[in-house]
Formats: C-alpha cells, sequence, structure tokens
C-alpha cells in the first residue's frame, strides 16, 4: 500500500541517491582529472621558458575542451541520475502497492506467488550505478565531441556573457542526446542485454511478455519504456533547461555579476573548472536535484507514473 511506497521513496532519498551522487563524483573526477594539465599551465607560467608558445596554446585548448566536457558531464549525469531514481520509485512503489494488494484480496495466495522479493528491490534499486560502472566512459567520450563541435572556433579571448554561456552548455547537451540512433543515450544508464531483456510474444496473443523472466528483469523492462517514451523525453528536456538556467545562475553570482557583460573565455575557463564538483553535491544541498523537483510538469508525469494500475 501507500506505506510501501512511502518506504521505497525514504530508502532512495535518505540512501540510493546520496550514495549514487557520491560514487558518480568519485568516478567523474578519476575520469576527467584535470590537475595534469593545470599543474602544468600554472608552471608555465612561473617558468616562462618551459613551454612555447604553441604548447601554451595547446595545453589551453585543451583545457577549454575538457573542463567543458567535465562541467556537461556532471550536470547530465546529476539531473539523469536522479530521474532516473525517482522512475525507479515510482515503478516499484507501484509494483509493491499491487502485491499487496492481491495479497489483502487472497488468503490464499500460494507462498510462491510471482512477487517482488527484497534481493529484486535491492538489485534494482542497485542498478543506478550501472553510469558509473560501465557507462561513464562512452559517455565521456560523446560529450567531449558534442564539447568541441560546439567550442569549434571559440578563441580564448572570445567574450563570453550569461547569454552565450547558456546557448554553449544547451548545444552541447543537444548535440550529445542526438547523437547515434533515438534514445541511445538510455544505454549509458543501463545495460540493453537480451538476456535481460528477451523479449518473446505469446502465441495468440497481443501482449509481449517475459518468457523466463525474474521480476528483476521485468522492472528494468518497464524502466527502459518509460526512459524511451515520448512523454519522458519531455521531462527530461525540461529539467535540463532548468539545470542549465541554475548553473548560469550560480556562475553569475560567483562572478560577481561579471559574467553578464562578460568576460573572456580565458577567464571563464578556470570558473568552468572550479564549478563541476560542486553539481554532484550532496542531495539535500544540490541546487539542481532541488530545481528539477520544483518543476510542475516533472512531478505530474511521476504522480501519473506512479498511478499507472493498468500493470498486472
Amino acid at each position: 500500500m501507500q506505506a510501501h511506497y512511502e518506504e521505497v521513496q525514504r530508502i532512495a532519498d535518505a540512501t540510493t541517491l546520496p550514495h549514487a551522487m557520491h560514487y558518480l563524483s568519485i568516478r567523474i573526477a578519476e575520469e576527467l582529472d584535470l590537475s595534469p594539465l593545470t599543474d602544468k599551465l600554472l608552471r608555465g607560467k612561473e617558468q616562462p621558458y618551459t613551454l612555447s608558445s604553441s604548447e601554451k596554446l595547446e595545453l589551453w585548448d585543451r583545457l577549454k575542451i575538457l573542463s567543458f566536457t567535465k562541467l556537461v558531464v556532471a550536470l547530465w549525469a546529476v539531473t539523469m541520475v536522479s530521474l532516473y531514481i525517482r522512475v525507479q520509485v515510482n515503478i516499484l512503489g507501484r509494483h509493491l502497492y499491487i502485491d499487496t494488494a492481491r495479497g489483502l484480496g487472497s488468503s490464499d495466495l500460494p507462498e510462491d506467488a510471482d512477487l517482488i522479493d527484497r534481493d529484486d528491490q535491492q538489485k534494482f534499486l542497485a542498478s543506478v550505478d550501472y553510469l558509473a560502472n560501465y557507462g561513464m566512459q562512452a559517455m565521456i567520450s560523446n560529450v567531449q565531441a558534442a564539447a568541441d563541435e560546439a567550442l569549434k572556433g571559440k578563441q580564448l579571448r572570445d567574450i563570453f556573457n550569461t547569454v552565450v554561456l547558456h546557448e554553449t552548455f544547451m548545444q552541447i547537451l543537444e548535440v550529445f542526446m542526438s547523437m547515434g540512433s533515438p534514445h541511445q543515450w538510455v544505454d549509458f544508464l543501463m545495460p540493453q542485454d537480451i538476456r535481460f531483456y528477451k523479449l518473446v510474444t505469446a502465441s495468440g496473443h497481443d501482449e509481449t511478455t517475459l518468457s523466463g523472466a525474474t521480476k528483476f528483469d521485468e522492472l528494468m523492462v518497464e524502466t527502459r519504456a518509460v526512459l524511451s517514451s515520448a512523454e519522458y523525453t519531455s521531462v527530461v528536456d525540461m529539467s535540463f533547461k532548468a539545470a542549465v538556467d541554475a548553473l548560469i545562475d550560480e556562475m553569475r553570482v560567483q562572478s560577481g555579476g561579471s559574467l553578464i557583460s562578460g568576460m573572456p573565455l580565458a577567464k571563464l575557463v578556470p570558473r568552468v573548472v572550479q564549478m563541476s564538483p560542486s553539481l554532484l553535491a550532496e542531495p539535500s544541498n544540490n541546487r539542481i536535484i532541488q530545481v528539477i523537483r520544483t518543476i510542475p510538469e516533472v512531478e505530474l508525469f511521476f504522480t501519473l507514473l506512479y498511478a499507472n494500475m493498468s500493470d498486472s
């Protein structure tokens, strides 16, 4: 019943999401460690003759691309993982409600009835770490390619203000999300494995069922279906827009307002580097997560997802 959903929500907010954010922060720091680049540039500044002009320019160009890559990777990860967990919680909560209703309605329900056990629940919620464990490197590679495209031709002396920076972040996200086949980005969040998602159409039935699948498999298939839906794509688009708005506002404040009129890209890059870790802050202090939760359309989507009782 409702108590089941509230318990799963509590676990997700208190354990699953904080763990996921912490682990993502570690993995992004490992995969996109910019300190070797910044250290070389600092040494070049302190000891001018250790780097040639062309070497300095090359290092700055790499730092420019990788700083934007790291920030967008962090922004994408915190947005998508927080939404993914909410999808999980609502799907799982609904299934638990149905299972409980079945149990209450039938005193002779067999002990081996096809219900979701605690192991499947925990395994399902733990699947949120797929991005950090398996999808991270491929995702970073694609984001970097998108950043390359968005920043192509941008010189370190070019002036970036809040409008230009907002457009740049959105362009990187849009290019990244449009890469490959439709919804290919879902594969960064969860596996596409026929051993888990082998669908068999029952003879004489229009409905598609899973043959020999566990409840965990069924939950994962339903999750992929939600993530691939047009409605969820709309939720993602709204969430990215709100997340970028919040990011730009934070960078504007930290710049003391100077970002409004604009600053050279060379001065902006260090600020971009510094912003990445804060995006993966603990959920209760994470502005991106909080902002997304205030979007009415996003809340409505999850309300309807939980209320969809057609799954029986």
